[in-house]
């Protein structure tokens, strides 16, 4: 027979958010929880293993999978630079060194060249970007989930 898709392959992306966001099964903290960890792990520094991280610890962690994964695609190629930029300058202040400039051509080579800058940088940044964003869909929950 014909390969059937996988159902969520049928939906429409804003159909899937829209159904986990107000899946009344789980919290709002607990989504919100899994939104800012999914960002988290999008962020810090283990590139090549940040999904099956995010997943595996959503596994453990008994976080919503799929707004893990979704909001963990925040280090989707655009941004990518600027994710590097963000987590060297943050470690450069941290560390009391020069900051560098910003450079379209940023790279994982750029992250070598300031490599304790950009790690301690990148943890920080996704640390403070899990609150932020796990924070901000908390609120934005609670004031659209109401009927």
């Amino acid at each position: 027979g014909a390969l059937k898709m996988p159902k969520l392959f049928k939906k429409d992306f804003k159909q899937i958010i829209k159904e986990q966001l107000l899946n009344p099964s789980e919290s709002d903290a607990l989504k919100a929880f899994s939104i800012g960890f999914g960002v988290f792990m999008g962020i810090v520094p283990i590139w090549g293993f940040q999904m099956a991280a995010a997943i595996g610890l959503a596994f453990v962690l008994k976080l919503n999978k799929t707004l893990v994964l979704l909001a963990a695609n925040i280090s989707i190629p655009p941004l990518i630079p600027l994710i590097i930029y963000a987590g060297i300058q943050l470690g450069s202040f941290l560390l009391g060194e020069e900051p560098i400039s910003f450079d379209k051509n940023l790279s994982l080579d750029t992250a070598k060249n300031h490599f304790q800058a950009y790690i301690l940088g990148s943890i920080a940044l996704a640390f403070l970007s899990a609150i932020s964003f796990g924070s901000l869909a908390f609120v934005l929950i609670k004031f659209f989930g109401r009927k």
